[in-house]
């Protein structure tokens, strides 16, 4: 199938999915999708692994102490953007972003990428993958541009810009807690590899994606602006954009206390469309499936590693302190990623790195925020911005898309913990 054929097939695609924009795939009204199966699975292992003390329960209660916080913090951020993208707050700056601009490709791959990595950073890298995905591949139809282009920046950008805030990635929240960093700490130690990797991941995007060879036509129609239709619409747009606004500037100031700032800006969008679109409010905007998964794989990983998993991870990171040690667990972090996925491979990693190597513990997050990017299952951001791409018919060959991933992955990780090094 070709780009344009792609392209002539989303329009009923688009309605659909954007109706449904937090499912990772199409599912029966009561049914459950065997990704569904799967993270339920995964939870009762965990609880199993429990009940029969292959997991101490008092090791148990102190995993879920502390992600506790960030299961706040990752359900409400996930509500706030969904409520934001209904009220099509979204949607008005990618039609914008095509509009400034005009027509030329450089352009738009240069506000795309920015639009990508600011969401990624200050909302987290699944609002990129559920949310920014969907719009930017409805962006495509009316500005006829081709989606594939569209679907790998966000595929890669949000995992590779996830670097440089706690809030970025939820790895980020469990390094940061680590290492004892607040939000402006962790910015301080992260920005050199954030940038480096958001360079790379540039480079890579037009030399592979969006340069001329790549794409078929020189220029792209610029889309009408979306605007709100009535004082409801006005209203919800400006609220929600509003509670977006209020929690990324509360990102410095409030340290662990991130996921209550992100219940607030929750609370305010909720609010507004209690008031103004109650219908919209549903048991399924809270995101439960991802929380079920946090959770069991925080009872199952923990098992695996007093089963021998633990001893692998030493094996493979080792404990040197310096930069042979910080390349060998980014390098570790990066591979067990794309084998299996980033939040086990991250958490199974940080069980064995010594407590005072703090570089070697960043590097670790680097390898397994800028790595799953290879493999479909690497990342929960990859697998969802790629089913998108399956429900929009947006075809993402798949041999293509391992090894331009497998050339961004080595470079990336390499440059940021590089990166990281060199500032100290």
């Amino acid at each position: 199938m070709t780009e344009a054929n792609n392209m002539a097939g989303v329009p009923e695609q688009v309605d659909s999915s954007e109706r449904n924009a937090t499912a990772a795939v199409r599912r029966p009204r009561w049914g459950l999708s065997v990704l569904d199966l799967v993270r339920i699975g995964l939870l009762l292992a965990g609880l199993l692994c429990v009940l029969t003390g292959l997991l101490p329960r008092d090791e148990a209660a102190d995993n879920m102490r502390r992600i506790g916080p960030l299961l706040l913090f990752l359900g409400s951020v996930i509500v706030l953007a969904e409520l934001t993208r209904q009220a099509k707050v979204f949607d008005v700056i990618a039609h914008r972003l095509a509009i400034l601009g005009r027509g030329y490709y450089p352009a738009l791959f240069v506000l795309c990428v920015l639009f990508a990595s600011a969401t990624t950073i200050l909302l987290n890298l699944d609002t990129t993958a559920v949310l920014i995905t969907p719009v930017m591949l409805a962006l495509a139809v009316p500005a006829r541009i081709p989606p594939l282009p569209l679907a790998m920046t966000t595929v890669w950008l949000a995992n590779t810009a996830s670097l440089l805030l706690p809030v970025s990635n939820l790895t980020n929240l469990l390094a940061a807690d680590r290492v004892a960093l607040t939000a402006t700490g962790f910015a301080a130690k992260m920005w050199a590899p954030q940038l480096v990797s958001v360079t790379a991941t540039m480079l890579c995007l037009w030399l592979w994606y969006w340069r001329r060879g790549r794409r078929d036509t020189d220029r792209y129609l610029p889309p009408e602006p979306i605007r709100p239709q009535n004082a409801k619409e006005r209203v919800l747009l400006y609220t929600t954009a509003g509670a977006c606004l209020l929690f990324i500037l509360a990102i410095p100031f409030v340290g662990n206390s991130i996921g209550v700032a992100a219940t607030i800006a929750a609370a305010i969008a909720v609010i507004a469309f209690a008031v103004f679109d109650r219908a919209s409010l549903r048991f399924s905007l809270i995101p439960w499936r991802l929380l079920v998964f946090v959770v069991g794989l925080f009872l199952v990983v923990p098992t695996l590693g007093r089963l021998g998993l633990s001893d692998l991870m030493h094996t493979l990171i080792g404990s040197d302190s310096g930069a042979a040690g910080a390349f060998r667990a980014a390098g570790a972090g990066a591979t067990l990623s794309n084998i299996a996925n980033n939040l086990p491979a991250y958490t199974a990693g940080e069980a064995v790195v010594p407590p005072e190597n703090h570089n070697q513990l960043l590097a670790l997050l680097i390898g397994t925020n800028i790595g799953p990017i290879v493999t479909p299952w690497a990342s929960l951001a990859t697998l969802l911005c790629l089913e998108f791409c399956r429900t929009h018919h947006v075809r993402v060959p798949m041999l293509r898309f391992v090894l331009t991933g497998l050339g961004l992955a080595v470079i990336g990780t390499t440059g940021a913990v590089a990166a990281l090094l060199i500032i100290g």
